[in-house]
């Protein structure tokens, strides 16, 4: 919804800096308030579906996707220069996590349903007592600038909060607004009306997130951005849960056997990790520990060839170009941190070169435990373990940590040190790259995430969720999850014991 009252949103164009004039305009207040009542009045019948039919609006979405994935990759390539290939791939795995969610939907335990008979206790006489998880109510979902499907209107926020059974209002992003603004008219084709709103512009994004109808807010973005968020939300009357993915160094370690092993290996595939994506991916590995000595150069020699031929697409926008270049030539001139090899820049619009530096574990200066949300990656060189052990205490919270090991070598101090400060610990591979299963987790300690649970996963369910329990209840007061009769479809904990699932043919 919107006017030519409002300021235009334009996008850009990576490849040459030019904008990309869209026809939309920034949401104004009104418009934002309408969008906001539009979700609340919705969200009881969303509340209300069986989960076969909220399965199947899940799966509505990602077929909705699919049938229209030409045009939306075409606009979404000229407003980010992510390449047809990468944004391909990145249309699949939106499109799986929709049918993904349906399938955790379908299973139901998501619900943590749980009955407790009424009878008798060592404490007394117990009254009869059901739980089970409810939607929490319209959601606020920021968009990301380096995920124009998979963490933007479609993403992993909004096919979660849906499958919880509450309706989402998005905050376009504003590197791809009509990226946004089509796929949110291929999505709702598929949705009652409200169940999927989107608002354009910054102003509109911060009365989003302070609208008394909004009951959660999930983020994916910059420290500082997740830090304005949570300021408004503190201000509300009522704060609500506000979950952030915010940043993150994502430390890679390489011990001496592993690189006496496949250092030129481990070097090379390194940088393809630095540089996909221009480097902005939220796990990308920012600094590497290498031993010194020549196996360690191995390593080191061999990322170097290797970014020195790297082509790196664009930078998203011109934001994140200037603090590209401020900050790594901030990082390039700190004490103790010497170029090791630059790449080939590219000619125009806000292309850059990567970057690899190093430093001695044993005079690393803060700079280099900085994000660098671009292809730039620190090298630290260590001696010995004390000195890798040093750098590791020093390292922030981030979302991945990885190590890779000779064969057969165990490094237990290494992985306990690592998952202190990490939510997923990568084994003999690389960290870009995050799949959508029952298992996966895409968090960590503050200030990767602020939460728990994250927008990857089963469990980013569970964060739009909300515990209700009903006392001594007549059985048409309850949810089917929580009913005698019929055998149930979910698995459910019953007087303490967990049942699972009846098959129903």
């Amino acid at each position: 919804m919107t006017t030519t009252e409002n300021r235009p949103v334009a996008g850009t164009d990576p490849r040459t800096g030019q904008e990309l004039p869209t026809g939309i305009v920034e949401s104004t207040p009104d418009e934002v308030r309408a969008t906001t009542a539009a979700a609340l009045a919705v969200a009881p019948a969303l509340a209300a579906l069986d989960r076969t039919r909220r399965a199947g609006l899940l799966r509505s979405q990602a077929d909705a996707l699919e049938s229209a994935r030409g045009r939306i990759v075409e606009v979404a390539d000229a407003e980010t220069a992510l390449g047809a290939a990468r944004l391909n791939g990145e249309l699949t795995r939106t499109a799986f996590q929709f049918r993904f969610f349906a399938d955790v939907v379908d299973d139901g335990g998501f619900l943590e349903a749980a009955i407790d008979h009424a009878g008798p206790t060592p404490m007394g006489p117990r009254p009869d007592l059901r739980r089970m998880l409810v939607p929490i109510g319209p959601v606020a979902v920021f968009g990301a600038s380096n995920f124009p499907l998979a963490f933007s209107v479609p993403g992993g926020d909004t096919a979660s909060a849906l499958a919880a059974g509450n309706p989402v209002v998005v905050k376009a992003h504003n590197s791809h607004p009509a990226t946004a603004q089509l796929v949110h008219e291929v999505l709702t084709a598929a949705l009652p009306a409200g169940a999927l709103g989107l608002v354009f512009g910054r102003e509109a994004g911060r009365q989003l997130v302070a609208d008394p109808a909004i009951r959660a807010v999930g983020f994916t973005g910059s420290l500082s951005g997740g830090r304005a968020l949570l300021d408004i939300i503190d201000a509300r009357p009522d704060p609500v849960p506000f979950y952030g993915e915010l940043s993150s160094l994502n430390a890679l370690v390489v011990t001496e056997a592993a690189a006496r092993e496949r250092g030129a290996e481990i070097g090379a595939a390194l940088v393809g990790s630095v540089t996909g994506s221009a480097g902005q991916l939220c796990t990308k590995p920012g600094l590497v520990l290498v031993p010194t000595g020549p196996a360690g150069d191995a390593v080191v020699d061999a990322a170097a060839t290797a970014l020195r031929a790297a082509e790196v697409v664009p930078l998203l926008n011109e934001r994140i170009h200037h603090s590209y270049l401020a900050d790594t030539e901030q990082l390039r001139s700190a004490p103790g941190v010497q170029t090791i090899a630059t790449g080939r820049p590219t000619a125009a619009g806000f292309g850059v070169a990567p970057l690899l530096v190093g430093a001695a574990a044993d005079a690393v200066p803060a700079e280099a435990f900085a994000e660098y949300f671009g292809p730039a990656v620190v090298v630290v060189r260590y001696a010995e373990p004390a000195e890798l052990g040093s750098v590791i205490a020093q390292l922030p919270a981030s979302l991945t940590a990885t190590l890779h090991v000779g064969a057969g070598e165990r490094v237990p101090d290494l992985v306990a040190a690592l998952g202190r400060t990490a939510g997923r610990i990568v084994f003999d591979g690389f960290p870009t790259g995050v799949a959508v299963s029952w298992a996966q987790h895409h968090g960590g300690p503050w200030p990767a995430t602020n939460s728990l649970h994250t927008s990857v996963g089963a469990t980013a369910v569970r964060r739009f969720l909300r515990p209700l329990t009903w006392q001594d209840a007549p059985e048409h007061a309850l949810p089917p999850e929580l009913r005698d009769t019929p055998e149930p479809t979910l698995p459910r904990r019953v007087d303490g014991r967990l049942e699972p699932a009846v098959e129903r043919s």
